[in-house]
């Protein structure tokens, strides 16, 4: 079972909703039966809020699952009980971002498409250094700050049962100079190196490849969760300048499967990718 406080929490979250679809019943029915405001019950739905242990039992006796509530209690107990790693580093963490690295940290699997920089869990400190700098109203402190948290990230990669990562990243990602000559031939060797770990793929992208669904909709990553989370369709984050736009629902996680799915057969396998990063690695010299 994940670790992860925000993947607990909203697993909680999800179950509460799929058993109240389960039982037949509307929200404000659920929440007029229980003696709560349809705003509460929605709040432990769409993962706001948690429940207390009185709600637990209150809602799952409603819902005639009574041999639930150990188990979900149990899950209360460990989403409360759990720790961000990034606690330390709350400056650097917008809101709407902290979703994100709690869903990431407990995933089990990501894919992502990426058209302008490589994969953050994929950056070397200096070239994170670099384009986090590109902000030029944020202090050093800042700056360090937020090169730390996209390093501490990078933790998933090499615990011991790491995440399945799979990226595809559109070639102009190589050729974007990123800080200087040295910052991008250190980027692009990291990439070659980590390319080579047996649940990592990275696929790039050609130039030549042509137009495709995600050109105009920019860098986006699907995440997968543990399979004892039954029922859970999984999420997608969409990654925008000054925010990040989450979905959740079944029929829209598909279409971005989908687009990862035409993606994956247009961009260059494996090994014709690594091919590519050690063209590209050729004509940076430091």
């Amino acid at each position: 079972m994940s670790s992860s406080p925000a993947v607990l929490k909203r697993w909680i979250a999800l179950e509460l909703k799929r058993l109240r679809g389960e039982a037949g019943l509307k929200q404000k029915d659920a929440a007029a039966r229980v003696g709560r405001s349809q705003q509460h019950v929605g709040y432990l739905e769409g993962a706001r809020n948690l429940p207390s242990a009185g709600d637990l039992e209150l809602l799952l006796g409603l819902y005639e699952v009574p041999e639930r509530i150990t188990f979900m209690r149990e899950l209360l107990a460990a989403a409360k009980k759990g720790k961000d790693w990034w606690s330390g580093l709350n400056e650097a963490v917008p809101q709407w971002f902290n979703l994100f690295l709690g869903l990431e940290a407990g995933a089990t699997d990501l894919s992502s498409f990426d058209s302008l920089l490589v994969t953050g869990l994929l950056q070397t400190s200096e070239y994170a250094e670099s384009v986090i700098r590109a902000d030029t109203d944020l202090t050093d402190e800042e700056v360090r700050q937020r090169v730390a948290l996209r390093q501490g990230r990078q933790r998933i990669l090499d615990q011991d049962d790491p995440v399945r990562l799979w990226t595809i990243m559109d070639e102009a990602v190589l050729y974007r100079r990123t800080g200087d000559a040295t910052v991008m031939h250190e980027q692009l060797a990291h990439l070659l190196k980590m390319s080579e770990r047996p649940r990592i793929d990275i696929q790039i992208l050609p130039l030549d490849a042509g137009t495709h669904m995600a050109q105009q909709g920019g860098t986006f990553t699907v995440m997968r969760f543990p399979p004892d989370m039954v029922g859970d369709p999984g999420a997608v984050y969409h990654d925008l300048v000054t925010t990040g736009m989450y979905f959740e629902e079944a029929a829209d996680i598909a279409v971005y499967e989908r687009t990862l799915a035409r993606l994956h057969a247009m961009a260059a396998s494996q090994e014709e990718s690594r091919t590519i990063i050690q063209r590209a690695l050729k004509e940076v010299q430091p």
